[in-house]
């Protein structure tokens, strides 16, 4: 079937049940590249049915994933005189005045809304005009203007478009920054940090045991005294005095040649 250009495709409603069709596929496709937005509504000329035209929205196209190519179409058969729930695209019209004299951003919180509405009143597009947005305003569901035959559906407090303050380039380096930056890296240089702080003395504590012992190390290689009330002696220095009342050995042997000359 799709190598002969045609498509399959499915139409189901409330009063008649599912049947499968075939639809040639460039008059779908024309049918598609002409349609004013998404919403498409179709007369269909079925061969060998009864009903002369069947009326019926376009509910899904299922395409292929590479080519893009048609697959598969559904087909919502309805009423002319029932009314039906669709999603209809909605468009910004004009220019918010937070915008243009205060640096705004204009922010498209919904981008479609539900309306109800007989298929031959079904609109296109929902337009809102946002040329006196100021900064920190919002043009709500409950205050969008429907054409006439149209309900607008949905929490009337909830924004469609709104006007957001400008950005500060502090703000945007600030939240730049902080996507940027992983929590892991933040958390390995807090525990760096906290590394070295653990070799700080803090005022009250001793030393470190490795610095005390290079601390006592040094003084006694110079030859200095060790305090007293430990009981024993240090080792004499390179170069200190003997104790008194006992002369060098050398100095004895000397004065005993002289006394034999």
């Amino acid at each position: 079937m799709r190598a002969a250009s045609r498509v399959p495709a499915v139409i189901y409603g409330r009063h008649n049940p599912p049947q499968n069709l075939e639809i040639n596929l460039k008059e779908f496709k024309d049918v598609l590249h002409h349609a004013p937005s998404e919403i498409v509504l179709l007369d269909l000329s079925v061969d060998g049915d009864p009903k002369p035209k069947r009326l019926a929205l376009v509910q899904e196209i299922q395409h292929h994933v590479l080519t893009r190519q048609v697959l598969h179409v559904d087909l919502h058969e309805v009423a002319e005189d029932e009314k039906v729930v669709v999603q209809v695209p909605v468009e910004a019209v004009g220019e918010a005045a937070g915008v243009k004299t205060g640096g705004g951003t204009l922010e498209h919180v919904l981008f479609k809304l539900k309306v109800r509405a007989l298929p031959k009143d079904l609109p296109e597009v929902l337009y809102a005009d946002v040329s006196h947005l100021e900064i920190g305003k919002a043009i709500h569901i409950g205050e969008m203007k429907a054409p006439p035959g149209v309900e607008i559906l949905g929490d009337k407090d909830i924004p469609v478009l709104s006007v957001a303050a400008p950005v500060s380039e502090e703000q945007e380096a600030a939240s730049l920054e902080s996507a940027t930056t992983p929590a892991g890296e933040v958390e390995m240089m807090k525990e760096k940090k906290e590394e070295g702080a653990e070799g700080e003395v803090k005022p009250g504590e001793k030393a470190p045991a490795k610095g005390g012992e290079k601390a006592a190390a040094a003084p006694a290689a110079k030859g200095a005294a060790v305090p007293a009330g430990k009981g024993a002696a240090a080792p004499a220095a390179k170069g200190a005095a003997a104790p008194a009342g006992k002369a060098p050995a050398s100095a004895e042997k000397a004065a005993d040649k002289k006394a034999k000359k």
